[in-house]
């Protein structure tokens, strides 16, 4: 079977990667990624819309395997050097990327570098056009800006499934269940886009059900903490998930976060954000 890669850093696996992921199952497929986007380790500031192990388990759904970059371990190949990497490793008998990818030394390398080492080794190139929504390009960038403004439902719209992160449930203080509705505890995984803080309706998925909820992603200024907790009320469960790693999509953003003068206001207007559901 000959080989297909597909080149890219595929953030988010959203809609507009699937042209480049398009590729007849003729093909061995193989996507070839960096576990953190080379400007994310350059900057610094690590925003993904996915995990690693999330942007994995995607890419094997849509029947890739997957090799991972440490970005730091090639970023001083020259782009020749750097395809002749994936040439050396992978064999690929087609390339499958963006118009606009960018790769070797400081980026260097383009499209027609692509098309100059391709044509000198026989390699078919797919250069896949921008996807547009909404009359701009889906990007990364623009559903990062989404989330981080509180747009959800404009998120989920480009990446084509619903946010989510898979998180172990922590202990927290149990002031949720002394003011009624019992909830469940998340560190906010640190390598992802921050959602605007706020209450969101969430779907949580236990053991393969899918729950109804309500969901706090915030540093709770009522009662503060020095890390983004998500707090999540779920509807028509009962049981211990402490320990459990418990996924939380995201569907639709119903207030800002805010700090409450009393418990009894807190109570009042947590009841009111359940009715919701």
């Amino acid at each position: 079977m000959l080989n297909a890669v597909a080149l890219g850093t595929f953030d988010g696996l959203h809609k507009g990667h699937l042209s480049v992921l398009s590729i007849p199952d003729s093909f061995k497929k193989t996507a070839l990624i960096f576990t953190i986007p080379p400007r994310q380790v350059k900057s610094g500031e690590i925003n993904l819309l996915l995990t690693t192990e999330e942007k994995i388990k995607k890419f094997e759904d849509l029947g890739f395997e997957v090799k991972t970059l440490n970005f730091n371990e090639v970023e001083h190949l020259s782009p020749e050097e750097f395809l002749q990497f994936i040439k050396n490793e992978l064999d690929p008998s087609l390339i499958s990327c963006g118009f606009n990818y960018r790769f070797g030394f400081k980026g260097s390398g383009d499209g027609e570098t692509l098309k100059r080492f391709c044509k000198e080794n026989n390699i078919e190139l797919r250069l896949c056009d921008p996807v547009c929504e909404g009359g701009e390009p889906i990007s990364s960038s623009r559903i990062r800006n989404c989330l981080e403004n509180g747009r959800i439902d404009e998120a989920n719209r480009l990446l084509g499934y619903d946010f989510y992160f898979t998180a172990p449930v922590i202990k927290g203080d149990g002031r949720g269940k002394t003011l009624g509705f019992p909830t469940i505890n998340q560190a906010y995984p640190k390598s992802l886009t921050p959602l605007k803080f706020g209450v969101y309706k969430t779907k949580i998925t236990i053991e393969d059900k899918i729950y109804k909820g309500i969901t706090n992603v915030g540093n709770r200024p009522t009662f503060p903490l020095d890390y983004i907790i998500s707090e999540t009320f779920i509807k028509d469960f009962s049981g211990d998930l402490y320990g459990k790693e418990i996924k939380i999509a995201f569907t639709e953003f119903l207030r800002e976060e805010r700090k409450f003068s009393s418990k009894e206001d807190l109570k009042i207007q947590v009841l009111s954000d359940i009715e919701k559901i």
